[in-house]
């Protein structure tokens, strides 16, 4: 791909077609797109072939668990950012569940500086919505929407906001400086000991059964009390039918309401959960193959707004175990717009637009992040990954470049890859590869003195 490896701090990328099919030359300069045209020159430019690769905006995950701090046994935020760079993103939203629970101004500030300092991606921090993820009185939502950090998306992810007044009263917090709540939608009385989708293959496996209602009544209540609010609502991954209807009826009725899809629901099924291998253990759960069809007609139609990884990295120890003893998550972002490809672009169902639009320009507006998603034009910040859709692969360990490996698509066939990654105008990834963190440390005092 380049024609030298020399770091600069600008790039011409030569031949790429962006996201409406136009095959066009790109060069990135200063930490901006600066021109885009046909038989572009740039005097001490690194120059990127890029002939049949598919020029995307640097994707945006709004749904990310790095873990750190507390966990980093299963992940830090410079592996996780590394995961992310490899996977084509440059930002991610780090979900609130570490340890301390990123409940406060502090913790939220500490989270974005080890963002910074990683340099892979922009790591945009989630506030937790109640103190210690317990449920019971509302965090410092104010302190992190006024700190550093500019907090925006607050979720106890993991754990469902149950109480509904607890609910309201967040929602009504949040809309004085445009926040959104964004729940997990589990009604816990109803998935007490679950392990898997609720039917008839639970029934068979002898699993307990997660059922669909327990996601779909919170949904309900909670678009309602968005709706009495006027506040915005955020449902982290939705994984029924039952779900994708409901989401549908209250757009229909102005509700402010967005909503996202994983990877794994929009390929996956339960299926897969016969063979007891705990790498397909993940809530909410792998549901039938209706489920996913619904989720991919919601995907194409706009009721589900983006994609979203949910990203769970865990010790091998977590999951090389019993069913009922393994935790629960998937890592996806070093797979995710491979995944997206196989399951809703080889179909027709979106196209190259579409995808720049659910993985890129829409969670930035849900998360109200600045420089990023802001599409390939001139001036805009230079967040650009190339993506090879010709490319297939067995994916493998070798792919994987955090800390985790509980990956449900080891030794699976999946199209496309992940060429080259530029945040902030300067490469994180070139020909499929991480570069180094001295060459990202000296091209970022290059490109920003």
């Amino acid at each position: 791909m380049p024609s030298d490896s020399t770091p600069g701090t600008s790039w011409l990328i030569r031949g790429a077609r962006l996201p409406d099919g136009t095959r066009t030359d790109l060069v990135l300069a200063g930490g901006r797109i600066a021109e885009i045209g046909s038989g572009l020159s740039r005097a001490g430019a690194t120059t990127v072939d890029a002939d049949g690769l598919i020029a995307l905006p640097g994707l945006v995950d709004l749904h990310t668990h790095l873990r750190e701090p507390g966990y980093e046994q299963s992940e830090t935020i410079l592996t996780g950012s590394r995961a992310a760079a490899i996977g084509g993103f440059t930002s991610v939203f780090a979900m609130a569940n570490t340890s301390p629970v990123q409940d406060t101004a502090g913790v939220v500030e500490q989270v974005l500086a080890l963002g910074d300092q990683a340099g892979y991606v922009t790591v945009q921090p989630i506030g937790a919505v109640t103190v210690g993820l317990a449920g019971e009185r509302l965090a410092e939502l104010g302190a992190m929407a006024t700190s550093r950090a500019r907090v925006r998306v607050f979720s106890d992810d993991g754990f469902c906001v149950a109480d509904p007044l607890l609910m309201r009263r967040a929602l009504e917090y949040v809309k004085a400086f445009d926040g959104v709540i964004a729940q997990h939608a589990q009604e816990p009385r109803l998935t007490e000991k679950a392990q898997m989708n609720e039917g008839a293959l639970s029934s068979e496996l002898g699993l307990a059964g997660w059922p669909a209602v327990a996601e779909e009544s919170i949904i309900a209540r909670d678009v309602l009390l968005a709706e009495h609010v006027g506040s915005r609502l955020h449902v982290c991954h939705v994984s029924t039918a039952g779900s994708v209807d409901v989401i549908r009826w209250a757009k229909a009725r102005g509700i402010n309401v967005t909503a996202e899809a994983t990877p794994h629901h929009l390929l996956l099924t339960e299926d897969l959960v016969r063979g007891y291998d705990a790498r397909f253990k993940v809530n909410p759960p792998l549901r039938r193959r209706e489920d996913v069809e619904a989720l991919r007609a919601g995907l194409a139609d706009g009721t589900i707004d983006i994609v979203a990884t949910d990203h769970a990295p865990h010790p091998v120890e977590a999951k090389d175990c019993e069913w009922d003893a393994a935790a629960n998550g998937m890592v996806g972002l070093e797979s995710a717009l491979s995944v997206v490809h196989a399951a809703v672009v080889r179909s027709g169902l979106l196209d190259w637009a579409d995808i720049a639009r659910v993985l890129s320009a829409t969670p930035a507006r849900i998360g109200r992040v600045t420089g990023q998603g802001q599409g390939l034009v001139v001036g805009a910040p230079a967040e650009l990954t190339l993506y090879d859709p010709a490319a297939s692969r067995v994916f493998g360990r070798a792919d994987l470049a955090g800390k985790g490996t509980n990956s449900p698509y080891l030794s699976m066939t999946l199209p496309g890859r992940v060429r080259a990654t530029f945040h902030r105008g300067y490469a994180t990834v070139l020909d499929g590869a991480l570069r180094p963190a001295a060459e990202i440390t000296s091209e970022r005092e290059n490109n920003h003195g």
